[in-house]
């Protein structure tokens, strides 16, 4: 018209971002491991903690006390190259024994009784020394006890790696890391999906809010934190954009799993923590959600 002014020219019927979001391919595998840490407040190393496993089948639980680092990392190598790690020996073999003391249990199916686990005395460790350290406090390994169940499952075990407080580093007591190991060689690094329902988020502990900002910089010391922004808990599992629809899919990398199936194609940028998505996955598929739906009526 005449003027010297910039202007960006858009279509008026143009709805949806021209970049579309790549949709992640997801296969969904029954995972027969769960473990959870009892009383975490309470837990030392001089004290010793409560685990309490849930497992689908018979299962066997190995605790290692002061278990290497680098052989830890090592033997999930191994399990991708040389030989599958799904009985308790298997992991000894490729740890070479670099652990202070071990402990067995037997967990029969469905069964969440409590197990103690303790350093004895005469081992004399009080603590694991300053970060960062060459040795994990407590890694348990979870595999199954019948070896047709191990035909059965794709997840043949789970390593899970918990630290424990002690006399130089007091950080309260929490799964650091929890691998899923396959059958087919593959192990996978799992992790937490941060939902905007309050009564779904899963907590690794009931650490107290006060705690949790001198637990983050003793994270962020150690070299162990995660980009992981805090969020305000919702009321319903409803978008936290339309409000309307369900909550279905996950934003990747930042993990936020707060966008139905109708929002989730308008959004480059993550709602919650503005993080560009480069990848999405839904928790169920179309017809999954009609199924539950028709359940529910």
């Amino acid at each position: 018209f005449g003027l010297v002014v910039p202007v960006i020219l858009r279509n008026s019927e143009e709805t949806e971002s021209s970049t579309r979001v790549l949709k992640k391919r997801m296969r969904q595998v029954k995972n027969p491991f769960g473990l959870e840490i009892t009383h975490p407040a309470t837990a030392s190393v001089t004290k010793g903690m409560t685990l309490t496993p849930d497992c689908l089948e018979d299962c066997i639980l190995t605790c290692y006390w002061g278990c290497s680092v680098q052989k830890l990392h090592e033997a999930l190598q191994k399990h991708v190259y040389c030989f599958r790690i799904k009985t308790p020996q298997a992991l000894e073999d490729a740890l070479y024994s670099e652990y202070l003391y071990r402990q067995q249990y037997f967990i029969k199916k469905n069964d969440k009784e409590e197990k103690y686990c303790q350093l004895p005395e005469d081992a004399q460790v009080v603590d694991f020394g300053p970060v960062p350290r060459s040795r994990y406090p407590l890694v348990a390994l979870l595999t199954l006890a019948d070896e047709e169940d191990r035909e059965v499952y794709d997840i043949i075990s789970m390593v899970a790696v918990i630290h424990i407080p002690d006399e130089s580093y007091r950080l309260s007591c929490r799964i650091l890391y929890q691998y899923l190991l396959l059958a087919q060689g593959q192990y996978h690094d799992l992790k937490q999906l941060f939902m905007s329902a309050n009564n779904t988020a899963p907590s690794s502990s009931d650490t107290p809010p006060g705690e949790r900002s001198t637990d983050r910089s003793l994270l962020e010391k150690a070299g162990l934190a995660e980009d992981e922004p805090e969020l305000h808990e919702e009321t319903s599992k409803d978008c936290v954009v339309c409000q309307n629809g369900a909550v279905n899919w996950v934003l990747l990398p930042c993990r936020h799993t707060c966008l139905c199936d109708g929002c989730i194609k308008y959004f480059q940028q993550c709602p919650m923590c503005r993080q560009f998505v480069q990848e999405s996955f839904p928790l169920c598929s179309k017809k999954e959600q009609d199924e539950d739906e028709s359940t529910h009526i």
